[in-house]
C-alpha cells in the first residue's frame, strides 16, 4: 500500500491553498472580525468511502496555529449518509478560508474510493482483483492510488519505470522483428530489465500464445469478449497472470471477474470518479 508522507501531503495542501488564496480571502478579510472562534463538522451528503482526511485536517491547520481538528473516522472507513468525518474548531476567519480546499481533497480522494468499493463489490466471490491504472490526474497519482487502495482495489505499476507493459504500439514499432514482435519485445525487455515483471498486452489468442511462449509474467487481454477470455484462461492454463482490461464498467466487471482471469484494470476508478458531496457545517 502506499504510504503517504506528511511532507508530501503538507506540500501539496499548501499549493492548493496558495492557488486559491491568492494575495488574500477578500470576502472573509472582508466580513469576518479577527477575534471571531467558530466550529464546525464536516459532514457526509451520501454514503460513501472515505479517503483524504489527512488532506482535510492540513489544509484547516495551515491557515492558523489556533486550529484543532478531530478525525471521526478513518481512510478506508464506510461513512453514511449525515455522519460527520471530521470536527473542526478555531478563528473563523482560518475555517473559511481552507474550507474549499479540504473538500477538494476529501472530495475527489473520496470519490475515487467510493468508486473503487462498488467495483470490488461487484467481483466480490470470484478470484479477480481490482487493479487502477496510469490513467491518473498529473500530479495527483500517489493520492489517487492511495484512494484506491482505501477503496479496497490495489495499485497496477506507479509509472513508466517499475513494470514492463509491452503495448500494441510497442509491437507496431517492432514489427519486422523476428520470430515475432511479441517475442522480441519480451526477450529484449528481459535482458535490459531482468528485476521487472513484464507484462504483454494481447488483443487476439494468437497473441496470448506468443506472450505465454516467450515467457511473459502477465498478459493483459485488451478488449476481449468474454467467450475469448475464457479460452484463453483454459489455454493459458496457469503459466502466466491473466489481467482483463479494457472499457470495464460496473455493469460488465462481474461477468469479466467470473471467465477466470487473476485481476482486472479499471481506468475509470480514477480519471472518470465522481466526486462525492461533504460539506462543512458551522455549529451554533
Amino acid at each position: 500500500m502506499i504510504r503517504l508522507s506528511r511532507g508530501e501531503i503538507v506540500a501539496a495542501v499548501r499549493r492548493a491553498l496558495a492557488e486559491d488564496t491568492g494575495s488574500g480571502d477578500a470576502t472573509t478579510l472582508a466580513t469576518v472580525p479577527t477575534t471571531l472562534a467558530a466550529r464546525g463538522r464536516v459532514v457526509a451528503r451520501e454514503p460513501l468511502v472515505l479517503a483524504g482526511i489527512e488532506f482535510a485536517q492540513a489544509a484547516f491547520r495551515l491557515q492558523h496555529r489556533r486550529v484543532r481538528c478531530q478525525p471521526l473516522v478513518r481512510d478506508g472507513d464506510r461513512v453514511s449518509r449525515g455522519q460527520a468525518v471530521l470536527e473542526v474548531a478555531g478563528p473563523a476567519r482560518a475555517l473559511l478560508t481552507a474550507e474549499r480546499v479540504a473538500l477538494n481533497f476529501l472530495q475527489r480522494l473520496s470519490g475515487v474510493a467510493t468508486l473503487t468499493a462498488r467495483y470490488v463489490k461487484a467481483v466480490a466471490g470470484t478470484r479477480a482483483r481490482v487493479l487502477d491504472t496510469r490513467k491518473t490526474t498529473p500530479g495527483w497519482r500517489r493520492f489517487e492510488k492511495y484512494a484506491v487502495v482505501c477503496g479496497g482495489g490495489e495499485n497496477h505499476r506507479m509509472g513508466l519505470h517499475d513494470l514492463i507493459l509491452i503495448k500494441d504500439n510497442h509491437r507496431e514499432a517492432l514489427r519486422e522483428a523476428a520470430p515475432n514482435p511479441i517475442a522480441a519485445a519480451v526477450r529484449r525487455a528481459r535482458a535490459r530489465f531482468p528485476g521487472l515483471v513484464i507484462e504483454v498486452e494481447a488483443d487476439t489468442l494468437e497473441e496470448v500464445e506468443q506472450a505465454v511462449g516467450a515467457g511473459a509474467d502477465v498478459i493483459l487481454l485488451d478488449n476481449m469478449s468474454l467467450a475469448a477470455m475464457r479460452r484463453a484462461v483454459r489455454r493459458v492454463a496457469g503459466r502466466a497472470r491473466l489481467e482483463a482490461s479494457g472499457g470495464i464498467t460496473l455493469a460488465s466487471v462481474g461477468a469479466i471477474a467470473r471467465t477466470g482471469v487473476d485481476c482486472i484494470s479499471v481506468g475509470a476508478l480514477t480519471h472518470s470518479a465522481r466526486a462525492v458531496d461533504l460539506a462543512l457545517d458551522f455549529l451554533r
